[in-house]
């Protein structure tokens, strides 16, 4: 899938739609911007659907045994679902300016191509060739643990979670979690609650601060608190491969 698919003209509305200017400066101020709708609860279902179909996946992630929380989440291959495809391809170009410019920011190489398909070309040319797209899934008693999703040196600042169960209704708790490393200070968290079908941007490694010698990388974290009941979903759409 390339930068400029075409997608269904219901779902290019839904990206269209999205307020970037008040999306950047959320990303800005908080290094997290909860966005609009991008899927209807039938395109929810599907993807949670898909959850038990193993022949999707590349490989399956028991969070307990590897220390990382309680839960599971899967990993797909590169052959995606066409409503991942599209929403990941969709919402690059519109993450490529706010990524260029935190890195002029933080003077850093900000050097991401204009098509996706050319960026992950690099990224498996560096040898991270495997799909980072993720399918969570989180019962009672389950949680994240704070973390951030760094899988080498080629790395796109910015990524996507968005929720496919209804809080409240199809679980209780489970908020998703950030934690902004403040220089010389305590540390900030944030607590968010994901609508069904809505996106959060987030930073997948730092946001820009103002500092005394011009911007300085805040570092943060993410992860999700403890479920209480019911079952909860997620879509992460990653812009690197691992």
């Amino acid at each position: 899938m390339t930068a400029d698919i075409q997608l269904p003209p219901v779902r290019a509305a839904r990206i269209a739609a999205q307020d970037w200017p008040a999306l950047a400066a959320d990303l800005d101020d908080y290094g997290h911007a909860l966005m609009g709708p991008l899927l209807t609860a039938e395109e929810c279902r599907t993807l949670v659907n898909l959850y038990d179909q193993q022949d999707r996946f590349r490989s399956t992630i028991d969070m307990a045994r590897h220390r990382f929380g309680s839960g599971q989440y899967r990993y797909f291959t590169h052959d995606l679902p066409e409503i991942v495809a599209d929403l990941r391809a969709a919402l690059y170009p519109k993450l490529l300016p706010i990524a260029q410019d935190w890195a002029a920011r933080l003077r850093k190489p900000g050097t991401w191509p204009e098509r996706l398909d050319d960026w992950i070309a690099q990224c498996h040319a560096a040898g991270q060739q495997k799909s980072a797209q993720i399918l969570l899934r989180y019962g009672p008693g389950d949680w994240n643990a704070l973390h951030r999703d760094l899988f080498g040196d080629m790395i796109f600042p910015l990524q996507v979670v968005i929720g496919l169960d209804v809080p409240d209704l199809d679980y209780t708790g489970g908020e998703f979690l950030m934690v902004e490393q403040r220089p010389r200070a305590q540390s900030r968290g944030s607590a968010l609650r994901l609508p069904q079908g809505h996106g959060l941007i987030f930073t997948t490694r730092d946001r820009p601060i103002p500092s005394a010698r011009g911007w300085s990388a805040a570092p943060m974290r993410h992860g999700v608190s403890l479920v209480r009941s019911g079952r909860r979903h997620t879509l992460g759409l990653v812009f690197h491969d691992a």
